[in-house]
């Protein structure tokens, strides 16, 4: 595995910027749509409704989340590519659409550099490891080790869900298949939604995904949370150990933490752009804003200027390509 990535962004505090009571309606006054590019139901759609209701009261205007799933986030991300440049059009994306598809496909729709225009990062998670509670005790889960051990002795029968095809969940499981030998089997979906509504009923066995669409689950004892990808355990959950805590399975250096972040089409005036920036920083700097985010596994995290988080992205690019090129990952 590739060194720790994760770079955690300060809060802003000194950029709560208060927004001129005078300014223009973005896009004339019409509602900003908020593309999600996953179903309702999951973990990115749950953030993306947070954002949009304080949004609305940032901007002073509505902001309505509209959910367009498929293809690991692409065909959302693509509308908001091919968007109208008047900043009524943004996408909530995570950096995998960034930094990992374009090494995924040579069929991208939309070129990510030439066609995005970065906003401002928004959180940081590491993605959590649960698993079917029933499941767990019938086969023995007591821990990540032993989950690991199984899937060594059951090749491919251990069923993990995902978001799609090179999502974070997917590259994450098989750089741990490859470091520890495990033989956990990836299955995609159309969404973080659906593989929840299954592995409740048992029709998979695990996930990785982004705690806030699953920890409900865990607290109600239908899934047993295992591990974080992160190499560190995370604060809201110290007892569940990190990638670091394992380092007999070869993951000692595992350290996997995801990101959302907001982006528009390319084109969009500047001023606009920077109008939205003040917004999501004024958002993401909010106390109880910070709170509601904390139970749920997220941290707040914005970027100090657009052009920061594009310069965030060039960066991290290396890494998710090599995690691609262990992946084996394709969109084709």
């Amino acid at each position: 595995m590739q060194p720790s990535f994760s770079r955690r962004s300060l809060l802003a505090a000194p950029a709560l910027i208060a927004l001129p009571a005078t300014a223009q309606p973005i896009a004339g006054g019409r509602n900003i749509r908020l593309i999600v590019p996953f179903p309702p139901g999951g973990a990115v759609d749950l953030l993306g409704r947070l954002m949009a209701e304080r949004l609305s009261t940032a901007l002073g205007q509505t902001v309505v989340v509209e959910n367009r799933g498929g293809a690991g986030g692409l065909l959302g991300a693509d509308i908001v590519a091919k968007g109208d440049k008047d900043g009524s059009v943004i996408g909530l994306m995570g950096v995998t659409i960034m930094a990992a598809y374009p090494y995924m496909t040579n069929r991208m729709p939309f070129d990510p550099e030439r066609d995005l225009a970065p906003i401002s990062k928004v959180v940081d998670g590491s993605l959590l490891c649960v698993v079917n509670a029933d499941t767990a005790r019938r086969n023995g889960w007591t821990d990540f080790r032993a989950l690991i051990a199984w899937s060594r002795a059951h090749p491919e029968q251990v069923r993990m869900g995902s978001s799609g095809n090179g999502t974070a969940s997917h590259l994450n499981i098989e750089a741990i298949n490859r470091a520890a030998d495990a033989k956990i089997l990836h299955v995609p979906y159309r969404g973080g939604g659906p593989a929840i509504n299954d592995l409740v009923a048992g029709n998979i066995d695990m996930m990785f995904d982004v705690m806030p669409a699953l920890m409900p689950h865990v607290e109600a004892g239908r899934f047993k949370a295992l591990a974080v990808s992160s190499k560190e355990a995370v604060p809201f959950l110290p007892n569940i150990p990190g990638m670091g805590s394992f380092p007999e399975l070869g993951l000692a250096n595992h350290n996997l933490v995801s990101w959302n972040s907001i982006m528009a089409p390319s084109g969009v005036p500047e001023p606009v752009i920077q109008r939205l920036h003040a917004a999501i920083v004024q958002v993401c700097s909010d106390p109880a804003f910070v709170q509601r985010l904390q139970p749920l596994g997220y941290a707040a995290a914005t970027s100090a200027t657009p052009a920061a988080l594009t310069a965030l992205i060039a960066q991290e690019r290396p890494f998710w390509r090599n995690m691609v090129e262990i992946s084996g990952a394709r969109l084709d």
